[in-house]
């Protein structure tokens, strides 16, 4: 094992606004300078090609499992999760596997 990969994707309720998606991405774009266990992190809106797309994309790699873990229980992450992503949050699908 090479690492350890955690994939979100989201779809934003009806009526979230640009400015509130905007601000989740910004929110979570702070993580890493908070949270040493992340190795890279990515996130972003949909490029809008494709229709069913999901609206959002959270990618985080970290060494192993026991790092994801700790960024999953991290009260940054949890904070960000709570206040920017979860009153705005219609769907959610993730997937966490060993690279």
């Amino acid at each position: 094992m090479s690492g350890f990969r955690h994939v979100v994707l989201i779809e934003w309720a009806e009526g979230t606004t640009t400015s509130q998606q905007e601000e989740a991405a910004a929110r979570l774009a702070e993580l890493p300078g908070l949270i040493p266990e992340i190795r890279s992190y990515s996130v972003g809106g949909d490029a809008g090609i494709d229709e069913g797309n999901a609206d959002f994309v959270i990618v985080g790699e970290f060494a192993d499992q026991a790092a994801y873990e700790t960024y999953r229980d991290h009260p940054a992450h949890r904070a960000v999760v709570g206040e920017y992503i979860r009153p705005f949050l219609a769907r959610r699908a993730a997937i966490q596997y060993e690279l």
